[in-house]
């Protein structure tokens, strides 16, 4: 049954972006190559970047260590790309941690469109889910990442996260970022409500020592919400709290 579910959410994602690229103008691929056709000459490139390696002490609650990276490689209009990321406890205890991998394909200058599997191996059970988003720059150099998502089981969930990089100096950078994570059903097994799951936001200070390399300070305030908060407390668990972090940004 569960090879079933995973084959029927995949072809259903492919439908989905099979009708989203024919929609999609012809013009927005020319924008990215002005001078010779979108399709000619393409270079292929990669880049891993690891946006979080983390650890924070909590002010109101337990210290985490989190991990929140991606890779891809391809053209630029057509591309692989590897995500993951989870927490640990101060024990060393994997929490949550999920695996990503998409096919992205561009839609604009700005805009890719992503679709593909996501694996989450903590928490117990794990689950496999499709996955279908948007990817790019908004309005005002905003990053933006928002993604859907359908289990095995047919559990339909949503996220979306806005992150700002505000350069103070050409090597002291500001970034506030807010993610946001939806369910339509209650999962139990899972402690996961409908309506809004969680909110996390955050402020990070780095600084630039090379382009790969940016050590950063930072404070983060997290909150679960309606029946999500309900199962944390009745499992004894902390709701939400501040967060003061320290960490490092790696691009290869």
């Amino acid at each position: 049954m569960k090879t079933r579910s995973i084959l029927t959410a995949a072809a259903s994602l492919a439908l989905l972006a099979l009708g989203a690229l024919q929609a999609a103008p012809a013009h927005a691929q020319a924008m990215h190559h002005s001078t010779e056709p979108p399709f000619s000459h393409e270079i292929l490139t990669g880049a891993v970047l690891f946006e979080k390696l983390e650890y924070g002490w909590g002010l109101d609650g337990p210290n985490v260590g989190r991990w929140d990276g991606q890779a891809w490689y391809g053209s630029d209009v057509n591309r692989v790309w590897l995500k993951t990321e989870g927490e640990t406890a101060r024990n060393g205890r994997v929490e949550s941690a999920e695996i990503q991998l998409l096919y992205s394909r561009l839609l604009s200058y700005y805009w890719d469109f992503q679709a593909g599997v996501r694996y989450d191996i903590r928490p117990q059970p794990d689950r496999f889910y499709g996955v279908i988003g948007l990817q790019g720059l908004a309005p005002g150099m905003f990053e933006v990442d928002v993604q859907g998502f359908v289990s095995e089981r047919g559990d339909l969930s949503a996220r979306a996260e806005v992150s700002y990089d505000a350069y103070i100096t050409q090597r002291l950078v500001l970034q506030p970022n807010v993610e946001v994570n939806f369910a339509l059903q209650k999962v139990p097994e899972l402690d996961i409500g409908s309506g809004i799951n969680d909110v996390e936001a955050g402020l990070r200070l780095r600084y630039e020592v090379t382009r790969e390399i940016s050590p950063y300070i930072g404070v983060s305030y997290e909150r679960k919400l309606g029946d999500t908060a309900r199962y944390a407390r009745n499992e004894g668990e902390d709701v939400g709290g501040w967060a003061f972090l320290t960490g490092i940004r790696l691009f290869f």
